[in-house]
Formats: structure tokens, C-alpha cells, sequence
């Protein structure tokens, strides 16, 4: 998902000075599509990926004057190319990769930063940057969806930018607004979306590590202490040791949060199904078959976002398939999810 995160979390607690890189324009087909960031660190490190290895080497050679400045130029990578096996058709790719450069200086530095903070809070940010016609950042916004706004914005945004802003794009990338004479690059970020864990069993703990990695944020919760703990669930954001109704009743549940039920236990389930009833949930899997659900519903109408049995059917068998199969489904989900967020706006 969004690389966003890994991103922010190198810089803040980075020294050396950085840039940050992202794909705003692809010509046919690519590894990775437009939004997609990377930071580049002056003594080498580096979050996030732009291709399977293509352009990376390279983009770090063009940086290097970008570094501890606020300058900014887009460069042209054509992957069409058959010149250069590394750079034709023996990489795997068939597209031309436009990917701006912008030196992080400290104000960018602070910006992002606070990009950070909003997530973390669980709000959507969108950014839009003025692009220069040599293909350059002349300025830059950050609003977020409750309409915060932050950045480096000279004069007036015409209301179709902010509209832009507020309700989302489709599609991350370019656009020309007549308003502004310019073109501009549009992306909205999202936060974490959510999965809470009921039941920290054998099958919980490669699920709760592949969902952190995929780009969830994972709350474990379990009454027994020695079923969730920080050994077994290292990637969790959250673990909470309670009975299912206490977490419940206390908990902040939102209507896109994912929850997956795995406890193996009949009666708990039950209550936990009972409990989320009152919610609105974007998403519930259940552990199962689809005969155990029927009882588990005792006959009543089984919601549609009930997903049982929970995952995508791939044959999975063992903790570690079925882990695959879920966080498959999740990610599925999600992309939905956000899909139809932009076109509803």
C-alpha cells in the first residue's frame, strides 16, 4: 500500500539530507504507478522502491545535486528502450517513468512531517503542486479533509484546485487548470486503514505480521494474556488484553476498519458478532466455514460485509497460506473501498 509511511519514518528520525522522488507520470505499463514515492538520503539509504530495481541506481546519480536544497526537475526514464538490456524490454517493463525530484529542505522537511501527524490521526490528506513549464515545483499545498491547510502556496487556489483537494482524484497525476495557467501533480494520501484481531492464536500471528507489512495498522485483542503479547505479534500497533465486549464498548470502531475474527471459540464469536451489530463495519472475515456461520447467525440474514469463509479461495493450507489468502482479501478490499470513495466525491 501507500509507502508514504515508510518514508516519513526514515526522515524523522534521519540527519542526512534527502530527497524525495515520485513517479507523477507513466506512459504505458510500469512497475509501480503514479503517486509512488521514494526518499533518497545523501549518505545512501533509502524507503520505498519507484521500479523492480531499474532506475534506482540512476536516480540516485541525478540527485546528487538536489540534495540540502529545495530545487525540484522531472526526468524521463524510457523503459521502452531496447538499447540497453537494464533498460528495455530484459527489465520487464514497456512504459516511459516521468519522476519528479524535489530536495527536502526544512520547510518541506516540517510539511511532510506534519503529513505524518495527520495520519497517524487517521485523516486523508491530498497534496497538489504548481508545475513549472520546464517541468518544475514553482509551489505546493497540503489540505487535509477536515480543511486544514499547510504548504508553500503563493496567491489564491481557484476553488476547482481546492474542490480537487477536498473531495479526491481518481487518479493520482497531472492535470492543467486554466486558473492557474499551469499544470498541477495531484495525490491523495490515506491513512493506515485498520484491522482489529479477535483471537491471538497460532494463526493470528502471520496474519497480524503480513497485514503490518501489507500497510495495515493491526490491533490484536484477546482475554487470555498468554495468547497476546508482544512477543508473538512484534509488528502490532496495539495489543489489548480484554474480554470482547470491553473492547468493544471502549474502542473508537470506524466504518473502515477491517476485523477478522479468529478466536475458535463458538460462544465468543457469537458475542463478538452480537457486539459489531451495532456497527458499521467496511469489513468482518470469519474464521470458518460457511455452515458455522449460518450457526453462528442462528438463522438470521448473514450482512454482506460478513466474508466467510474469510479470504480469497487459493487452496490455502496452514497458518501461513491462509494469512496470504486474508490480507489478499484485505488488500482487495481496500482498493474498493478507496476506489469508490474518489468516484462517489
Amino acid at each position: 500500500m501507500e509507502n508514504i509511511y515508510d518514508i516519513l519514518t526514515l526522515l524523522k528520525c534521519s540527519k542526512p539530507k534527502a530527497v524525495l522522488a515520485t513517479i507523477i507520470e507513466v506512459e504505458g505499463s510500469s512497475y509501480r504507478k503514479e503517486g509512488t514515492s521514494m526518499l533518497l538520503l545523501e549518505n545512501g539509504e533509502k524507503a520505498g522502491v519507484l521500479s523492480a530495481g531499474c532506475l534506482e541506481e540512476d536516480l540516485f546519480q541525478r540527485a546528487a545535486d538536489f540534495f540540502g536544497t529545495s530545487k525540484s526537475a522531472t526526468f524521463t526514464f524510457n523503459m521502452k528502450s531496447e538499447d540497453d538490456l537494464l533498460w528495455g524490454t530484459g527489465a520487464g517493463c514497456n512504459g516511459i517513468i516521468h519522476v519528479l525530484v524535489q530536495g527536502i529542505d526544512e520547510k518541506l522537511r516540517k510539511h511532510l512531517l506534519t503529513l505524518g501527524e495527520f495520519l497517524k490521526h487517521g485523516k486523508t490528506v491530498t497534496v497538489v503542486k504548481k508545475i513549472t513549464h520546464d517541468l518544475r515545483v514553482s509551489h505546493y499545498l497540503f489540505i487535509s479533509e477536515d480543511e486544514y491547510v499547510f504548504g508553500e502556496w503563493e496567491g489564491a487556489v481557484s476553488p476547482n484546485v481546492k474542490k480537487l483537494m477536498l473531495y479526491g482524484k481518481e487518479k493520482s497525476g497531472v492535470a492543467f487548470f486554466n486558473e492557474h495557467a499551469s499544470y498541477v501533480y495531484v495525490h491523495c494520501f490515506y491513512p493506515k486503514p485498520r484491522l482489529l484481531l479477535f483471537g491471538g492464536g497460532e494463526d493470528a500471528i502471520p496474519l497480524a505480521r503480513l497485514a503490518a507489512q501489507t500497510g495495515f495498522s493491526v490491533t490484536v485483542t484477546d482475554w487470555r494474556r498468554s495468547y497476546c503479547h508482544r512477543e508473538a505479534f512484534p509488528l502490532a500497533d496495539e495489543l489489548i488484553v480484554s474480554f470482547p465486549h470491553e473492547v468493544i464498548n471502549k474502542m473508537t470502531i470506524q466504518p473502515k476498519d477491517f476485523v477478522v475474527i479468529l478466536t475458535h471459540n463458538f460462544q465468543r464469536d457469537q458475542e463478538i458478532l452480537s457486539l459489531l451489530g451495532k456497527k458499521q463495519l467496511q469489513y468482518v472475515g470469519l474464521l470458518g466455514s460457511a455452515n458455522r456461520t449460518k450457526r453462528l447467525f442462528e438463522g438470521r440474514e448473514v450482512p454482506p460485509y460478513i466474508y466467510s469463509p474469510v479470504g480469497l479461495s487459493i487452496g490455502a493450507e496452514g497458518p501461513e497460506e491462509i494469512a496470504v489468502s486474508i490480507v489478499a482479501q484485505l488488500v482487495q478490499q481496500q482498493r474498493l473501498a478507496v476506489r469508490e470513495s474518489r468516484t462517489s466525491a
